[in-house]
C-alpha cells in the first residue's frame, strides 16, 4: 500500500503529530500493555463482566424486516439532523461481546453522550435467542443488509454512522453500496471484501470436522499467535461463544459468512463505472489480526481522499476490546473530520491547534459535508486532517 502524505503515529503516552494528509491516511499505534481499564481477561469469564451500570439506559426492540426480526437495543432518541452511531457484530459474538467493552470506556462514553447509539444483533445471535426451527433459511449477506433501513424507518433515524467488525463490517459495507443516502460514515474493522474461493471454503468444511464450532470462530477471530500466547483472552472468549452464543444459530450464521460474494467495489478510475463506498471510511486492523490481509485488499479498492487506514500495533484481532482507549481516540478524530465532534468536546486531551483546525460544524448542527482540516482550502470535501495533539 502506497502512503500519500506523511504518516500518523500515534506514539506512546497517544502523541499524535501534526500531519497533513493529502489521501489515504495509515494510523499506526505502539503497544499499550493493559488489556482492559480496570479488568483483567479472567474476568471475562463471567458473562456481567461484559455488562456495566449504563446498560440500564438501553431498550431492546425486535423490529420486524422483509427477512425476519432483527433484536436492537437503542440508547438515547435522533436529535435534530445528528446521525446515530449504528453498529453490527462479527460472527460468533454479539453487540454485548463484541461491543460492550469499547463502548463502556470511558472516552468512547464521551462521544456517545450526543448521539444516539444503536446495536443491532443477526438474527438469533443476542442472549437468550431461541434456536431457529428445522429448515430455517438464514438471511444472505446481501439480506442481512437489506434489513437496516427497516430499523432506520423504524427509530427515524436519518443516516447512520456505522461501525462494523468482519462479518458485521461486510454487512455494513454492503448496506452503504444498497443504500448509500443513509450512510455518513463507517468504520470497518477486520473487513475482507473477498469471497470464499474453493481452497478456503475446503479449508473452512475440513477445519468443521475436525475443530468444535467455537475454536473455528476463534480461528477467525485470533491469529494463531494470539491464540498460543493470549491464552487467558482466548480462553474467556471460548466460554463466551460457546455458553452464551446458540450454537445451532451460530452455525447458520458462519456458514452464511462463509458463502458470501465479492464486495464488488473497485477504486474509482481503475474500471470503467467503479463502484465504491461514498461516505468517509476508516479501516482498522491490528498488525496481528487474522483479517489484515482483507483489509488491506479493501483499502485498496477504496477513494483514497475519503478513506483513513488505522492499522494498530500490538491489538490482535479484536482492537475495540485490547485498545478501547486508541480506538475512541481514532474515532473522535474520524468524526471531527466529518464535522461532528468540536474540539471543545474532546475534554481529556490537550491540544495545540491552529485556527484552520475549527470544525466547519458542531455536534449540534446540521449535516455537514466532510470537511478538511488543511490550511488551503484545495483539498475541500475530502477528509484530510492537520492535528498536533498530545495527552
Amino acid at each position: 500500500m502506497k502512503v500519500l502524505g506523511h504518516k500518523i503515529e500515534l506514539l506512546a503516552g497517544l502523541l499524535l503529530h501534526d500531519v497533513t494528509m493529502a489521501g489515504l491516511q495509515e494510523l499506526r499505534f505502539p503497544e499499550e500493555k493493559p488489556l482492559l481499564r480496570g479488568q483483567d481477561a479472567t474476568e471475562l469469564e463471567n458473562s456481567d463482566a461484559f455488562l456495566s451500570a449504563v446498560d440500564t439506559d438501553w431498550k431492546e426492540h425486535d423490529i420486524e424486516t422483509p427477512y425476519g426480526l432483527l433484536h436492537v437495543v437503542i440508547r438515547g432518541s435522533p436529535k435534530g439532523n445528528r446521525p446515530a452511531i449504528l453498529t453490527y457484530h462479527d460472527v460468533g459474538l454479539n453487540h454485548k461481546l463484541c461491543f460492550n467493552t469499547f463502548f463502556n470506556f470511558e472516552d468512547m462514553q464521551e462521544i456517545t453522550k450526543h448521539f444516539v447509539v444503536c446495536h443491532v444483533d443477526a438474527p438469533g445471535q443476542q442472549v437468550g435467542a431461541s434456536q431457529f426451527p428445522q429448515g430455517y433459511q438464514f438471511p444472505s449477506m446481501e439480506q442481512l443488509a437489506a434489513m437496516l433501513p427497516s430499523v432506520v424507518q423504524h427509530f427515524g433515524f436519518k443516516y447512520v454512522i456505522g461501525i462494523g467488525v468482519g462479518a458485521g463490517a461486510y454487512v455494513l459495507a454492503k448496506f452503504a453500496l444498497i443504500f448509500p443516502d443513509l450512510v455518513e460514515g463507517l468504520v470497518l474493522m477486520n473487513i475482507d471484501p473477498n469471497g470464499k474461493g474453493w481452497i478456503d471454503w475446503a479449508a473452512t468444511k475440513l477445519s468443521g470436522l475436525t475443530s468444535t464450532l467455537p475454536d473455528t470462530v476463534l480461528s477467525h477471530l485470533f491469529s494463531q499467535e494470539e491464540l498460543v500466547n493470549n491464552t487467558e483472552l482466548v480462553q474467556s472468549y471460548r466460554q463466551q461463544i460457546g455458553n452464551v452464543v446458540n450454537q445451532a444459530n451460530l452455525q447458520l450464521f458462519w456458514n452464511m459468512y462463509n458463502s458470501r460474494r465479492d464486495l464488488d467495489i473497485n477504486r474509482p478510475g481503475t474500471v470503467p463505472n467503479a463502484k465504491t463506498l461514498r461516505c468517509p471510511v476508516m479501516l482498522v486492523v491490528g498488525d496481528n489480526a487474522p483479517a489484515e490481509d482483507g483489509v488491506v485488499e479493501c483499502n485498496s479498492k477504496l477513494d483514497p481522499t475519503t478513506t483513513t487506514f488505522l492499522k494498530m500495533a500490538d491489538s490482535g484481532g479484536l482492537p475495540q476490546v485490547t485498545q478501547p482507549g486508541k480506538l475512541s481516540e481514532a474515532f473522535k478524530y474520524f468524526l471531527q473530520g466529518m464535522g461532528y465532534m468540536p474540539s471543545a468536546s474532546m475534554t481529556r486531551l490537550a491540544r495545540s491547534r491552529t485556527a484552520s483546525l475549527t470544525s466547519a460544524s458542531s455536534v449540534d448542527g446540521g449535516r455537514p459535508q466532510a470537511c478538511t482540516h488543511s490550511d488551503s482550502s484545495e483539498g475541500l470535501g475530502q477528509v484530510n486532517h492537520t492535528m498536533e495533539v498530545s495527552c
